[in-house]
C-alpha cells in the first residue's frame, strides 16, 4: 500500500470525503444521518471548516485518492466552548483495518494544543464498539451516556460521549 499523506482537504476532496460518509449511512454504526447527502448539501459545512481551528484534513495517496479524513466540529457555539471540539473520523471501506482511524486521531490529539483546543470529544453509538475502543486506546474516557436519543430504522440507540483534555 503506496503511504497516505496527512493533509488540509481541499475543494476538490469534497465528492470523495462525501462518498466516504454516505458508504457508512447504511450500516447505521457511524452517523445518525438517515440518506445520503450530497455534495452541495455539504459545501457549507465543508466551506465552515477552513477555520484555523475547525480544520478537516484528509489522508490521500499521491493520485490524490482519499482514503479516510477526520474533522473538528464546533462542540457547542458560545465563545466559553471555542477550545473544545467533537472529532469526526470517517475510513473508506477499502482503507479500513490498516490503522488509519488510529493515526487520524493521533494526529487530532497533536495538532489539537497548537489551534488553541483543550477538550477533544467523540459521540459515539454504544453499539459501536470498534470506535468505542479507538477513542479509549487513545486516552478517551466515557463522559457521558445518553440512553435511547437516536432512532434508526425504528430502533432506539444510545450515544456515548467519549471526552479528553489535551494540553495546551
Amino acid at each position: 500500500m503506496t503511504a497516505l499523506v496527512f493533509r488540509p482537504a481541499t475543494a476538490d476532496d469534497l465528492p470523495a470525503i462525501v462518498a466516504i460518509y454516505n458508504a457508512t449511512i447504511a450500516g447505521r454504526m457511524v452517523t445518525a444521518e438517515l440518506v445520503p447527502v450530497t455534495v452541495e448539501a455539504r459545501r457549507p459545512w465543508f466551506d465552515a471548516h477552513q477555520s484555523p481551528t475547525r480544520p478537516l484534513w484528509v489522508l490521500a495517496g499521491p493520485d490524490g485518492t482519499v482514503g479516510a479524513w477526520m474533522s473538528f466540529d464546533t462542540f457547542f457555539p458560545r465563545a466559553a466552548y471555542d477550545g473544545t471540539v467533537m472529532v469526526a473520523i470517517y475510513v473508506a471501506e477499502t482503507h479500513r483495518r490498516r490503522g488509519l482511524g488510529r493515526r487520524l486521531l493521533g494526529e487530532a490529539i497533536a495538532r489539537a494544543p497548537g489551534l488553541g483546543l483543550h477538550t477533544l470529544l467523540g459521540y459515539i453509538f454504544a453499539h459501536n464498539a470498534p470506535s468505542l475502543a479507538l477513542f479509549e486506546s487513545h486516552g478517551f474516557a466515557r463522559w457521558a451516556h445518553l440512553p435511547r436519543v437516536a432512532v434508526l430504522d425504528g430502533v432506539e440507540r444510545d450515544l456515548i460521549i467519549v471526552g479528553r483534555r489535551v494540553a495546551y
